[in-house]
């Protein structure tokens, strides 16, 4: 019998994936209204896409009634675990707030952790989400995803009118045409390119700092394949021919609305490896073996995308474990 721990599963890595909330479809049609009453019912409050935070890797779950200028109101779901702050079967709604006014003034959170001392801390996904556990992680990026969707979609793109919630926020009704609309979701592939002597080609986006590499990624056309996008993105953007796209795993990112869906690609049997910028989106690319990959972390001559990303995932996948660089896990 081996000693070898066994690899871990892709889609352990992906912290945004994780959840422990049952959504309850059918629990939305009762409207929104009877879930603020319920006294069982608990919250989590956003402000211009960040969190309350209870400590700095935990939500802050309150009662609704203490929430003060709540605009707008999403049910999530029901929890599926019990904690020690929330039984199984807690109803949970998200609470989108205008200001953060007032939330300094909340010193002892009814349910949750103790927080600090201090005024109200707001977290940003994108920094905490691998830090955050199951339920947290699950909760924030459901919420912040079907939030971002009712900030566009206010108004019908068919009459112009404003919209108005409905089926406890997962619908936006057109009430004078009698139109509903429903929350979507843009796919986006992003994939890691191999070459015949296993280097990973990773290149740096011409809207980051220049040091920063990542993989290649983009949107998915109407009426195109996951796979053919896959082929079409990397021609385009670095001039390389890959085949045989395989799927990974997939992440929601929703900054605003996005499904990132990963594969791994090889160049193309007698394809050129030479990779030249797109020089609009991409402005270099370079190819690394994993010592090389390695010593330019080390060193800082260049900087990974964040631990909360499927691209950092997908890095380390390859890589064949976590890459050291310093940040925080």
């Amino acid at each position: 019998m081996s000693d070898t721990p066994a690899p871990t599963p892709f889609s352990a890595r992906l912290p945004l994936s994780r959840a422990t909330l049952d959504r309850d479809h059918l629990g939305r049609a009762g409207g929104i209204d009877a879930l603020l009453d319920d006294a069982r019912t608990r919250a989590i409050v956003l402000h211009e896409g960040r969190a309350l935070l209870a400590t700095p890797t935990t939500l802050a779950i309150l009662p609704p009634s203490i929430v003060p200028h709540a605009a707008l109101a999403v049910y999530l779901g029901r929890t599926t675990t019990d904690a020690p702050d929330l039984p199984a079967g807690t109803p949970i709604v998200a609470l989108a707030v205008d200001s953060r006014d007032g939330f300094d003034e909340l010193d002892e959170f009814p349910t949750g952790p103790a927080r600090w001392i201090g005024p109200a801390e707001w977290g940003d996904l994108r920094r905490i989400g691998s830090s955050l556990d199951e339920r947290d992680a699950g909760l924030f990026t459901q919420a912040l995803a079907i939030l971002n969707w009712h900030s566009v979609y206010r108004f019908s793109p068919r009459a112009g009118v404003e919209t108005v919630p409905t089926h406890a926020g997962w619908v936006r009704r057109d009430e004078q045409n009698e139109q509903e609309y429903f929350p979507r979701t843009d796919a986006a592939i992003i994939v890691a390119v191999l070459d015949d002597d296993d280097r990973l080609l990773l290149g740096s986006n011409a809207s980051w700092d220049a040091n920063r590499f990542s993989l290649l990624a983009g949107f998915v056309e109407p009426g195109e394949s996951l796979e053919a996008a896959v082929i079409r993105e990397v021609f385009e953007e670095a001039g390389v021919r890959v085949e045989d796209p395989r799927y990974l795993g997939s992440q929601p990112w929703p900054f605003p609305a996005s499904l990132m869906v990963g594969f791994q690609a090889r160049v193309a049997a007698g394809a050129e490896t030479t990779a030249h910028p797109d020089g609009d989106e991409i402005r270099a690319l370079r190819w690394f073996t994993r010592d090389e990959l390695a010593a330019a972390v080390t060193s800082r001559e260049i900087a990974l995308p964040g631990r909360t990303s499927i691209a950092r995932a997908i890095i380390e996948h390859w890589f064949g474990g976590a890459i050291d660089d310093g940040s925080p896990a």
